[in-house]
């Protein structure tokens, strides 16, 4: 049998406290999920503890256990979004060009409809 793909965003995995992707997850009460260490920081300096996303507030501090499921998730992730090889990221002539790119150009992966600029 062959694994199941994900495809899933990057933001998915994404802490909303220290903005990096997620170590050590845990998921409280309202499904949202954080790095252990930040979020225990975050409830250490706060008030009350609520959600940092949604603000839901708990009456009592809840007793935080790390997601193992979730960690593994993203582990797999990790491993299969490393970055190719540095020449792969050049653009071809049929791909758009990241705009600020000083020496060879990169391939946008990005662009933004407002200011019509593209990102890498």
């Amino acid at each position: 049998m062959t694994e199941a793909q994900l495809f899933v965003s990057h933001d998915g995995f994404t802490c909303s406290v220290c903005l990096d992707t997620l170590t050590d997850p845990v998921t409280i009460l309202c499904g949202h999920n954080f790095c252990l260490k930040y979020l225990t920081n975050y409830w250490d300096q706060s008030q009350v503890c609520s959600c940092p996303q949604c603000r839901h507030t708990f009456t009592t501090r809840p007793e935080l256990s790390r997601n193992t499921l979730l960690n593994e998730v993203i582990k797999k992730f990790k491993k299969t979004t490393l970055s190719p090889p540095q020449s792969q990221n050049y653009a071809g002539p049929e791909d758009v060009k990241f705009d600020f790119c000083t020496g060879k150009k990169f391939r946008a992966v990005k662009s933004c409809l407002t200011c019509i600029a593209s990102y890498c």
